[in-house]
């Protein structure tokens, strides 16, 4: 049987039982042997596991991966193996993945905004039993739907708006745009919530790969004066995702010190009873994938490849060519040597979009030619569950690998 197997746009996904470690083989061993002709993700279970005990053993409460994240059942495992057992689903579809592969898990269904069909098979045929709001709409839509209250073990989360930006500085995308109440829309819907919940909480998202740990003790003192406004008993916080990683020019601090400020800033609240959820995503898999890509042209400074914005490298470049992050990048030539001269170069991407296009810089050796491949690594994270089939480029191919994803970066610039 083929290592490699093919991975579309619009294809379900597909349980598929991994190897064992020691059997996985390493990402030049496949080039050189498959010699690839579409992009392939490369998934690494052992990171995957290893990111997710880290988190799991540190964080002082429960942990929900954020499945929109990555979807890939062999990322999937590889969490449940790091002993995650909550997740935080935003569709139908991925409620249903989840009790597919892990009928124990304990599921959250974490979208604001739901249909009812969604709501009602989540429920009815899932077991799921928490759903967010931030609207008196959707209380009622949830109330309906499930025809359930207190006494059926319902929980209802209400979502924290924060401040454009997140409440501190530092976040690479801004997530306050489209959800959430403010303070005293939220402290009206926990009294409206509260009668109908086995289990009332409060929840927000500081915005994704923030990199200042005091946002989330800013956006709990905002918790904080919401509950205290309501008047009520909450049993659960959920400071949501948005926990950072390394990326060129981006280095966080320690994660420890995330969770000791979220730790602090949570006990000066006094919520008695209450306890801490968090949604990370990006935390548990961005160093468990990569992409390999092959080159088809090279212009001068500018390298095309088969793969682009619009496919796995969404956050290397962004339709439109806004910055994006930068991500270590290494070439593989299994039959020749490579220059030991290096030389930044540009990507674009296959599809005739002008805008599919990556300027990094992408330090490489000077004689990247048309046939050679790249390694892009750190892409376990909003990558391949980003891609499109724009263009009729929707061939990517998957294999789970061994060995850590590694790479030469640029000079630090602003991102």
């Amino acid at each position: 049987m083929s290592l490699l197997r093919s991975r579309t746009a619009l294809s379900p996904l597909r349980r598929r039982v991994g190897a064992a470690a020691a059997a996985l083989p390493a990402v030049d061993d496949i080039v050189a042997v498959t010699r690839p002709e579409a992009p392939l993700v490369c998934v690494r279970p052992e990171a995957v596991t290893a990111a997710a005990r880290d988190f799991v053993a540190g964080f002082p409460g429960e942990v929900l991966y954020a499945v929109k994240c990555n979807p890939e059942p062999a990322v999937l495992r590889a969490l449940w193996a790091g002993g995650v057992r909550h997740f935080d689903c935003a569709s139908a579809a991925e409620v249903a993945l989840v009790r597919r592969m892990f009928p124990r898990a304990a599921i959250h269904f974490m979208h604001p905004v739901k249909s009812r069909g969604a709501i009602r098979e989540a429920w009815a045929t899932h077991g799921v039993r928490d759903f967010v709001l931030d609207h008196a709409d959707e209380l009622t839509k949830i109330r309906e739907e499930t025809g359930a209250g207190a006494a059926e073990g319902l929980g209802l989360f209400v979502r924290l708006a924060l401040p454009a930006g997140g409440p501190g500085n530092g976040v690479m995308y801004d997530l306050s745009g489209k959800f959430g109440a403010d303070v005293e829309e939220t402290a009206a819907l926990l009294r409206a919530a509260r009668p109908h919940a086995a289990r009332l909480g409060v929840s927000f998202h500081v915005g994704s790969q923030c990199m200042d740990p005091l946002a989330w003790r800013r956006a709990l003192q905002l918790v904080g004066e919401a509950v205290a406004l309501a008047g009520v008993t909450v049993e659960v916080v959920d400071v949501g995702g948005g926990f950072p990683v390394s990326y060129p020019g981006m280095e966080p601090p320690p994660q420890g010190a995330f969770f000791a400020e979220i730790e602090s800033a949570f006990e000066a609240l006094a919520l008695p009873g209450a306890v801490l959820w968090a949604e990370p995503g990006r935390a548990l898999v961005a160093a468990g994938g990569s992409v390999v890509v092959q080159v088809q042209l090279r212009r001068g400074d500018a390298l095309y490849l088969n793969d682009g914005v619009y496919g796995c490298l969404s956050d290397m470049g962004m339709p439109g060519g806004a910055p994006g992050f930068r991500f270590p990048v290494r070439l593989i030539r299994p039959d020749a040597d490579v220059s030991e001269e290096i030389r930044d170069f540009v990507f674009f991407g296959p599809t005739c979009d002008s805008a599919d296009r990556m300027r990094g810089p992408f330090p490489l050796p000077a004689d990247a030619r048309e046939g050679d491949w790249i390694e892009i690594a750190q892409l376990g994270a909003y990558g391949a569950c980003l891609r499109t089939a724009f263009n009729g480029f929707d061939g990517t191919r998957l294999v789970e690998v061994r060995g850590e994803a590694r790479g030469r970066v640029a000079e630090a610039v602003p991102v």
